[in-house]
C-alpha cells in the first residue's frame, strides 16, 4: 500500500497534491512544518499551533539528544506526550548541525563529535545511533543522517560531504528499527548539479519512502536554491512525497511547489515573530516602527488569526518596547498563521488549475521581501 497518493496536478508545472499517510495521521500536501526544535514551537502552545492550520511539526534530532535525552523522551511517554502533539512529527537526524554547529564539531568519514553546545561535553553521533536514537523518540517520520555542507564549498570538500551522505543514508537504512515510522533520504551536493544527480540515484536505488533535498537556504541565494530544486525534485520518484528542508521565504516556496516539491519547513515565521517581523498579504511590517505606536489597525485585516482579531499593531508595538513577551507570541501566532494560509492558497490553486499563472505572477513580484 502506498503511502503517498497524489490527488491533483497542476497542467502548467510541475506542482501536485497529495496525502501523506503517516502513523499519526494524514498530511495534505504541499505542507509548511513548523519548526518545534527542542520540542516545543517556541512560546506557543499545542492547541493554539493547531488553530493556525499546522498538520504536522518538526523537532530535532540532535538538540533532544542533548536535552532531555533520550531516556527521558521515552519514560515522559514518547516525543508525542512530550510536546502533547496528537499529529504527526517529523525529526531531522540532526546532520544539519554538522553545518550550523562546525565551530563544536569534527567530521569524520564514519562519523561527527560534536562538543555540547551547552557544556562542552563530548557526543558522538553516527547513521545508526541518529536512526536508533530517533526510533526511541517516536516521531512519524524520520530523516538519515547526513552532511550538509556549507556554500561555498571547496569542490573535494562537497565530494566528501556526498559521499559520506550516501554511505551514512544505506547504514541508516540498515539501522532503522521502528517500521511505523517513515525514513526518508536526503538528496545533497551544493549547487554542484551532478553531484546532486549521483546522489539522487544512489539514495532511490535504496528505495526509502521519501526524499528530501538538503544543504540549502545555506547562503547559496534564491536563484541557485530554485536552480537546484528545479533540478533535482523531477530526479525523485513521482510517487512518494519530496521535501526541501529549511525551507524558506514564501517566493522560495512558490517556486519549489511549482517544481514539484511537497513538504517544507522553516524557522522564519518564529524567528521573525520574535523579531517583531510580521508577514501579511501587503508586505512584512516591523512592528517596532513608531508609525505604529497609534494604529488600530490589526496586523492584517484580511487575517482571522487570535493575534489580528483581538489586537492592534499600536499595542504589539508597545509589547515589543517594553519587552513584554506577548509581542513575540502574537506575531508568530500570526506567521504561522500567515504561512499556513499560503500553503492552502497553494493546494486551492493546484486544485483549481491556475497555481501556473499564479506562481509566476507572485515570485515576479515578490512583495513578501518589501517591508511596510
Amino acid at each position: 500500500m502506498s503511502i503517498f497518493e497524489i490527488t491533483t496536478k497542476d497542467s502548467g508545472s510541475s506542482a501536485r497534491c497529495g496525502l501523506l499517510e503517516t502513523a499519526g495521521g494524514t498530511v495534505t500536501t504541499p505542507v509548511f512544518m513548523p519548526v518545534g526544535t527542542r520540542g516545543s514551537v517556541k512560546g506557543l502552545l499545542p492547541e493554539t499551533i493547531k488553530q493556525t492550520g499546522s498538520q504536522i511539526v518538526l523537532a530535532n534530532t540532535y538538540h533532544l539528544l542533548i536535552r532531555p535525552g533520550v531516556d527521558a523522551v521515552e519514560k515522559l511517554g514518547g516525543l508525542h506526550k512530550l510536546m502533547a502533539w496528537d499529529g504527526p512529527i517529523l525529526t531531522d537526524s540532526g546532520g544539519y548541525q554538522v553545518f550550523s554547529l562546525s565551530t563544536l564539531n569534527r567530521v569524520g568519514d564514519d562519523g561527527v563529535e560534536f562538543a555540547s553546545h551547552v557544556d562542552g561535553s563530548k557526543i558522538y553521533m553516527d547513521a545508526k545511533i541518529a536512526t536508533e536514537v530517533q526510533n526511541r523518540l517516536g516521531a512519524d517520520i524520520i530523516m538519515c543522517f547526513d552532511e550538509c555542507a556549507p556554500y561555498p564549498c571547496e569542490a573535494a570538500d562537497l565530494r566528501k560531504a556526498v559521499d559520506r551522505t550516501i554511505r551514512w543514508a544505506g547504514q541508516c537504512k540498515e539501522a532503522h528499527g521502528n517500521d511505523k515510522q517513515l525514513l526518508f533520504g536526503i538528496v545533497q551536493g551544493g549547487v554542484d548539479l551532478e553531484l546532486r544527480k549521483e546522489c539522487a540515484e544512489k539514495l532511490i536505488e535504496m528505495d526509502f519512502d521519501g526524499y528530501a533535498i538538503g544543504g540549502l537556504s545555506v547562503g547559496e541565494g534564491h536563484e541557485n536554491m530554485i536552480t537546484v530544486a528545479d533540478f533535482t525534485a523531477p530526479l525523485l520518484p513521482e510517487n512518494k512525497p519530496r521535501y526541501l528542508m529549511g525551507v524558506g521565504m514564501p517566493a522560495d516556496i512558490i517556486a519549489a511547489v511549482r517544481a514539484g516539491v511537497d513538504m517544507f519547513d522553516c524557522v522564519l515565521p518564529t524567528r521573525n515573530g520574535r523579531n517583531g517581523f510580521a508577514f501579511t498579504d501587503n508586505g512584512p511590517l516591523k512592528m517596532r516602527n513608531s508609525k505604529n505606536s497609534e494604529d488600530r489597525r490589526a496586523v492584517d485585516e484580511k487575517c482571522d488569526c487570535y493575534c489580528c482579531k483581538n489586537f492592534s499593531r499600536g499595542a504589539i508595538r508597545h509589547f515589543f518596547n517594553v519587552g513584554e513577551m506577548l509581542g513575540p507570541i502574537l506575531i508568530s501566532i500570526h506567521n504561522i498563521t500567515f504561512y499556513q494560509k499560503l500553503m492552502h492558497t497553494i493546494r486551492e490553486k493546484i486544485e483549481n488549475n491556475t497555481f501556473s499563472e499564479w506562481a509566476a505572477e507572485m515570485i515576479a513580484g515578490d512583495k513578501y521581501n518589501t517591508v511596510k
